[in-house]
């Protein structure tokens, strides 16, 4: 057995001379440093924060990927502190009477068939008012317990 020390990564490499065993090749040791790989943040704007607070650049209509076809509403939004801007998709029925200028809470949420939204916002938060006549999901879509 021949051992080897390298002071530019600093890993003893145990190399088995005239064994079948595949091994990591000294080149790939000292050159290629394991990494562990990073993963890929899709609500990187938000910056670790669960919402952000944003105001409304632009409110309009987007077609979805191929087997959906009725339009959703999505909103051009900016962040208040960082003015970062991004685009959130309107849960939900209408609008709201959202227009520019308004704020909004931004969550991050993926949704599959609009290509490039990945923040939803809030509905009943700010100038963003809750589904009229909602019975089933009312926290999602911003609406109060009626007795």
């Amino acid at each position: 057995m021949v051992y080897f020390y390298s002071s530019k990564v600093a890993v003893l490499v145990q190399i088995q001379l005239h064994n079948s065993i595949l091994m990591a090749t000294i080149q790939q040791v000292f050159c290629i440093s394991r990494l562990k790989k990073i993963k890929k943040i899709r609500t990187s704007k938000l910056t670790d924060k669960p919402q952000k607070k944003a105001i409304c650049l632009r409110v309009l209509t987007i077609s979805p990927k191929k087997p959906n076809s009725a339009n959703r509403r999505i909103i051009k939004a900016r962040f208040v502190f960082d003015k970062i801007k991004c685009i959130a998709k309107i849960p939900g029925e209408s609008h709201g009477g959202l227009q520019q200028h308004s704020t909004i809470l931004i969550s991050g949420a993926k949704n599959k068939d609009l290509i490039g939204v990945n923040y939803v916002a809030i509905r009943g938060k700010f100038d963003l008012f809750g589904v009229s006549n909602r019975k089933t999901r009312r926290s999602f879509y911003g609406v109060k317990k009626n007795n």
